[in-house]
């Protein structure tokens, strides 16, 4: 019933949580079901098929190249950007592929089999992988879904919850309220307290100031860089130039200029998860850089949250983590089911509860920012033109935090007492998804990405 801030907020690369991230999961943990099963040396050759959103946007968001680094074993939270691209140059140079670590194989991107127009009924974004033998027979085979966030499913397993499902203080907003009223604690005491079920309070702390210090990182190696963003649509860095220009016109950080500080954090994580970068899932890489955009504003523009830049983080992140497990378990935080109501919209929601605790909101204001910022966010299509995470996300991230940080302002100048619930919002927006049409659900076919013309489309 609550997911762990550790599964919600987890490290890979770019550029997408549920296009990049889950498939080097599904293929690492099929490999490591291959050795565990004793059929790596029986097996000559591996046969991976993609469907539904997977295959209509896998080339643009470097779905096939994560498959075979996955098939080697290689793991999202593990391997660097320059240990992924020397490795691809070498396979595709002609470097056979060594399946989890063992035999060699004989597999390239374009092995990979793509049926756009085929969704399976589980999940829009699934994938098939088979191990066969010499003659052809298959020794092991299995279903997986990437549903959001980099989580992974087989198809046995679709609907549970990386096996936490059973687990967990709170389901809905309005159980996380109670047991806040009932302990008397805010909204990152109650998750805090879940936490420590699972791990002792120094790890807590210690795992959480290590995402946001990866999270800092990504800012600040994506504002050494310049030129363009791989793809087609050759899209401007522009990260390192705002840096330089705000520096200069803003040398003692003054409120007056907050607003542009935000979307310049906000802005240069997503340049770098687009470029394939290091990143943090928050919930997911296409929303990756609103949360830390806020935690930025919460620790350098609230003078209760710059008072103890650690403790703000960590009680941020706990905070936003409760929220964020509400979407997972009861809607969804993936792009290709609900569009990017799930993505950005979570992402708001989750940032805009984070900034109302460290601004001195109760639960009840907590829950009223995080409400707010999905309310008007309900709708909100995915539509990557070039099947990229460029155009409109990166911008778009941007606007979600100012989004957060409206909410979280507005939610504090009330009483926390509202017409709509969390929980009625987070249902509206799981009814919404369903009723989308698909084409506007990260398969590049609809919206902007219909509309405005690309010479060489990446989907």
């Amino acid at each position: 019933m609550t997911v762990s801030v550790f599964d919600l907020f987890s490290i890979g690369v770019g550029p997408s949580s549920s296009h990049t991230v889950g498939p080097m999961r599904a293929a690492a943990r099929f490999a490591g079901e291959l050795r565990d099963r004793g059929l790596l040396a029986a097996t000559a050759d591996v046969r991976v098929e993609l469907y539904g959103s997977l295959a209509a946007t896998g080339a643009g968001h470097g779905t096939m190249r994560a498959i075979l680094l996955g098939l080697e074993g290689h793991r999202p939270d593990r391997i660097t950007p320059v240990e992924m691209e020397t490795r691809l140059a070498d396979i595709r140079a002609g470097s056979p592929l060594r399946l989890g670590g063992g035999p060699l194989i004989r597999l390239a991107e374009d092995d990979i089999v793509l049926h756009p127009r085929t969704v399976l009924p589980e999940h829009p974004n699934g994938m098939t992988v088979a191990a066969l033998d010499g003659t052809g027979r298959v020794l092991h085979d299995h279903t997986y879904f990437s549903v959001g966030g980099g989580f992974v499913v087989t198809r046995e397993e679709f609907g549970q919850l990386s096996g936490h499902r059973d687990r967990g203080p709170f389901g809905t907003a309005a159980e996380l309220l109670a047991l806040c009223a009932e302990s008397g604690e805010p909204v990152s005491g109650v998750m805090l307290r879940y936490e420590t079920t699972l791990r002792s309070t120094d790890e807590v702390r210690t795992g959480l100031l290590h995402i946001r210090d990866v999270m800092r990182e990504c800012v600040q190696h994506s504002l050494t860089r310049e030129g363009t963003l791989p793809g087609a649509l050759k899209v401007r860095r522009r990260a390192r130039e705002w840096h330089l220009a705000l520096t200069q016109e803003d040398p003692g950080r003054e409120p007056a200029y907050a607003e542009d500080w935000v979307n310049l954090v906000a802005m240069a994580v997503n340049e770098e998860n687009a470029s394939g970068g290091r990143i943090v899932t928050a919930p997911t890489n296409g929303a990756a850089g609103i949360i830390p955009a806020v935690l930025f504003y919460a620790t350098r523009y609230v003078p209760a949250g710059a008072a103890d830049v650690d403790a703000t983080a960590v009680r941020f992140l706990l905070t936003a983590g409760a929220i964020g497990s509400l979407y997972k378990e009861r809607a969804s935080i993936s792009g290709a089911e609900v569009g990017c109501q799930g993505e950005v919209g979570s992402a708001a929601s989750m940032a805009a509860a984070g900034l109302a605790e460290i601004l001195g909101g109760t639960p009840a204001q907590v829950e009223n920012a995080a409400e707010i910022a999905m309310e008007h966010s309900l709708g909100m299509t995915c539509d990557p033109v070039g099947g990229l995470v460029q155009i409109p996300c990166i911008e778009r991230n941007a606007i979600s935090a100012g989004k957060a940080i409206n909410a979280a302002r507005m939610a504090l100048r009330g009483d926390g007492s509202h017409h709509v619930s969390l929980d009625t919002v987070i249902e509206t927006m799981r009814e919404t998804g369903r009723d989308m049409n698909n084409k506007y659900k990260e398969t590049s076919l609809g919206g902007l990405a219909a509309t405005m013309p690309v010479s060489i489309a990446e989907c």
